[in-house]
């Protein structure tokens, strides 16, 4: 228990910066809203952008954090002259990067249809370059148990551009999205700078390292672009399948805003993952590590059941963070938060492949399950808009989280207590089908039997896991 309480005290500093500064950022989200109207398509290009950046991002880090981790804690490995020869290679890799989209800035942005604006590209181009670099000295945090300078650093970013925003968006009632992109630019510079510290190159670059994390981290990088088109390739081919390109834009806008209320997973599981990496390559060598991987499973499994339920119980009253005509995309909150879910266990699997350095089957099981995103998209998004994107996303991650448990099971077994895991599971989703389907239209009183209701779940979690021990 131990080292569950470890991990629970580090996930739980992690969430500062991750589930609260994520909660802060969604702040953006009614700001925008409110400033681009659904019509305007304003908060489509915001989100088909940023939808860009964050596959580049996958891919200009190349599994690199990952790898990071699996070489500071091998045996024989000098753990300074990894993180510097690490450092150096993304160094590398982002200034080549940012040079060609530079050079070629006016070219690129005539292909994605931003001709005539070209610094949405350049602006996000170098904002994608620092964000991956920066990836590793935030790796290095973790690595050396740091997570209050690393959650302090979160949050500062958090904090600046919400205050940048506000001024320009809601005190000086500005509209352009021009400045969406220039602000996370000037945000991004600021932690460039105080991360500056962290950089240690003391060590040099060792040539054989890199070609031993490279051939560790390719199939990572195949993953990770597996992975994060998952989340991201609906809202880059929306757009391109959609019959009216005008209107995709405004299809596009109310899908990226309703989708972010069920952003509360990614904020779970990215705050699980942060403490959760180092957790399992640090425990791998312990006896009942299994044991613990385990019963980290199952735990992350009921309070993201207890999210998805505290998210879908109160939708009602969320929903006026948004500006109403963006409440018509609101039903695909419930099928993107279980989406979420997915991913998330699927990443708890991951780490089998992981510990036994196959992580090809990670590469395998992700292009499965964005085959069928994809495939899903193509086919139902030009006559059911975003919510073939909902649906398709929950199909995808299905497919690779069950093809991974298969697998996994087979080459690194678990004992999951899949008993609980179903019951847990099963309580959830009836309470959300029960809360749909009260005869209730006083929406004082729905919310006060959904409370209770939520309340009973909770009850049930501690007195089986809790009060019993």
């Amino acid at each position: 228990m131990a080292g569950l309480k470890s991990l629970a005290k580090d996930t739980a500093i992690y969430g500062v910066s991750s589930i609260v500064g994520r909660f802060l950022n969604y702040l953006l989200v009614p700001i925008y809203a409110a400033a681009m109207s659904a019509a305007s398509g304003g908060y489509g290009i915001v989100t088909e952008v940023y939808a860009w950046t964050a596959l580049l991002m996958v891919i200009l880090t190349y599994g690199m954090e990952t790898t990071f981790f699996r070489f500071v804690n091998k045996e024989g490995e000098n753990p300074a002259k990894v993180y510097s020869t690490t450092l150096i290679m993304i160094a590398t890799t982002t200034l080549i990067f940012l040079s060609v989209c530079m050079v070629f800035l006016q070219e690129i942005a005539n292909v994605m249809g931003y001709h005539d604006h070209p610094w949405y590209i350049g602006m996000m181009a170098i904002v994608v370059a620092m964000d991956s670099f920066q990836a590793i000295p935030f790796a290095y945090l973790r690595y050396k148990k740091r997570p209050i300078l690393f959650a302090s650093l979160k949050l500062l970013f958090i904090f600046l551009n919400i205050s940048i925003n506000l001024c320009y968006y809601v005190f000086l009632g500005g509209s352009d999205v021009f400045y969406a992109f220039f602000f996370n630019l000037i945000c991004t510079g600021v932690i460039m700078i105080l991360l500056v510290p962290q950089l240690k190159f003391a060590e040099g670059f060792d040539k054989t390292l890199m070609k031993k994390m490279l051939r560790y981290s390719f199939p990572i990088l195949i993953l990770g672009v597996a992975g994060i088109l998952n989340q991201v390739v609906d809202k880059i081919i929306f757009p391109h399948v959609y019959p009216d390109p005008n209107q995709a834009k405004v299809e596009l806008g109310i899908y990226g805003a309703s989708s972010k209320i069920a952003m509360i997973m990614a904020m779970m599981t990215q705050a699980f993952r942060y403490a959760y990496e180092p957790f399992v390559f640090g425990k791998s060598k312990d006896k009942n590590s299994k044991k613990l991987y385990a019963d980290a499973m199952k735990y992350f499994i009921i309070f993201t059941m207890l999210a998805f339920l505290t998210v879908s119980l109160y939708l009602d009253v969320i929903k006026y963070i948004l500006a109403p005509d963006y409440w018509a995309g609101l039903k695909v909150v419930p099928i993107v938060m279980m989406a979420e879910i997915f991913m998330g266990i699927y990443f708890n699997l991951s780490f089998w492949y992981k510990l036994i350095d196959e992580t090809k089957w990670g590469a395998y099981f992700s292009f499965a399950g964005c085959f069928v995103l994809i495939l899903i998209n193509v086919i139902f998004i030009p006559k059911y808009s975003y919510m073939a994107c909902a649906w398709a996303g929950f199909a995808g991650y299905a497919v690779a989280m069950t093809l991974s448990y298969i697998v996994g099971q087979k080459k690194y077994p678990i004992n999951y207590d899949l008993k609980s895991i179903g019951i847990y599971t099963f309580l959830a989703i009836s309470i959300y089908f029960i809360s749909l389907i009260l005869p209730i239209e006083n929406i004082l009183l729905l919310l006060i039997v959904r409370t209770i209701l939520l309340a009973l779940f909770a009850g049930y979690i501690v007195k089986k896991e809790f009060l019993k021990r």
